[in-house]
């Protein structure tokens, strides 16, 4: 049939179709993904994303923070301890294991101490007493006979050779710790008996460089609680190992209570204390930085040694991890309460900055999590 040629489309419409048909086939195409426009996507999905990645950056940061900050305090342990009934005697530069029936022999083949009595009374007043002083080598730590029950598969030898090691040390023999003798040697006890020999002591103390054997001391000590060495008696709070650890920290501040003379008499505050029965209550001063309070019967005297020796104390405390940041406050209210309110001041120093908590293996692991939780953030923005 013949079409009029009025009613025929116009060349150009059938060469280019209308807009709303290219439209539509477009459309049609996107919906067969055959063109690259993409679905159009919620505004609420990027939200979702930016939280779930801080949510796992913080769950991430949190533990480890954490663990950071626990390091470095002691852990408590609740493995139950057997008793281990041998005896370690330090014995010619060695720790020994024995039994109580082998220490007993050992002790009666020991000499005795040799004492001379020295009847002073021609060059004296008619009053004047005999004095006797003992001879012999400088008083050693860990010289009694102490329940060592050291751990380990190899019995504790690590531990033992360890402790041999740094008692052998020139440079510890040479720095020749106060804070090492007032918790652990027999012989440091038998020599506070006897004023000549005490103050022998006290001056041997005082000679060593207090800077340089604080640094080795401290350095000891991180030794001291490494895996290798005392590390597993340590958290078993091993009374021996304790003990070291405890007199290495506090050296530095019982460096400076030990070497402190009175002015008026010259003498050394330490042996005024532990020979003079009326300053008695004074020798507790000297525990405080061992983490032993002051007990509350003890008075000790409101003189210049009491003054003096808190004020090194409250110093050394600003390091908060020392031990007699522990103690000071409660033996500073204490004497307070006995001389005056303002005798010594019974508030800690301002705290020294402090990254102990954060070791150098640790550390860039902080800065590679920082640096992650910025990027991340810089890009969700």
């Amino acid at each position: 049939m013949m079409v009029p040629a009025d009613r025929l489309p116009a060349s150009e419409d059938i060469m280019f179709p209308s807009n709303s048909f290219v439209r539509q086939a477009g459309q049609q195409s996107l919906r067969r993904g055959c063109g690259p426009p993409y679905p159009a996507v919620s505004p609420y999905h990027k939200h979702w994303i930016q939280m779930a990645v801080i949510i796992l950056i913080i769950s991430s940061w949190i533990p480890l923070t954490a663990a950071i900050s626990l390091e470095g305090s002691p852990r408590s342990t609740e493995t139950a301890l057997l008793i281990d009934t041998r005896i370690p005697v330090f014995v010619n530069g060695y720790w020994q294991i024995m039994s109580a029936e082998e220490h007993r022999q050992l002790v009666r083949r020991q000499p005795a101490t040799q004492t001379f009595t020295i009847d002073v009374s021609a060059a004296t007043d008619a009053s004047a007493t005999t004095s006797t002083v003992a001879t012999g080598p400088l008083p050693t730590p860990f010289d009694g006979a102490l329940a060592a029950n050291f751990s380990g598969d190899d019995g504790g030898g690590s531990c033992l050779n360890f402790i041999n090691g740094f008692l052998e040390d020139p440079t510890f023999q040479q720095c020749y710790p106060l804070s090492m003798l007032l918790k652990g040697s027999s012989s440091f006890f038998q020599a506070m008996r006897s004023l000549v020999q005490i103050t022998q002591v006290i001056e041997r103390s005082c000679e060593a460089n207090k800077s340089n054997c604080t640094d080795y001391l401290n350095d000891l000590a991180e030794q001291l609680k490494s895996d290798d060495n005392c590390g597993e008696d340590y958290e078993k709070q091993n009374q021996v190992v304790i003990q070291a650890y405890k007199g290495m920290r506090s050296y530095e501040e019982l460096f400076g209570a030990g070497c402190l003379q009175n002015p008026d008499t010259s003498a050394y505050c330490f042996v005024t204390a532990v020979t003079n029965l009326t300053t008695s209550s004074n020798v507790y001063l000297y525990n405080l930085p061992l983490n032993s309070s002051l007990p509350a019967s003890a008075l000790p005297a409101c003189d210049y040694c009491t003054s003096e020796t808190m004020k090194i104390y409250q110093s050394a405390s600003a390091d908060r991890t020392k031990y007699i940041a522990n103690t000071y406050v409660q033996a500073a209210d204490q004497i307070n309460t006995e001389c005056g309110p303002n005798f010594v001041s019974a508030a800690l120093p301002e705290a020294l900055p402090s990254n102990a908590g954060i070791s150098t293996a640790q550390a860039p692991s902080l800065l590679m999590l920082s640096l992650l939780f910025m990027t991340v953030l810089h890009w969700i923005r």
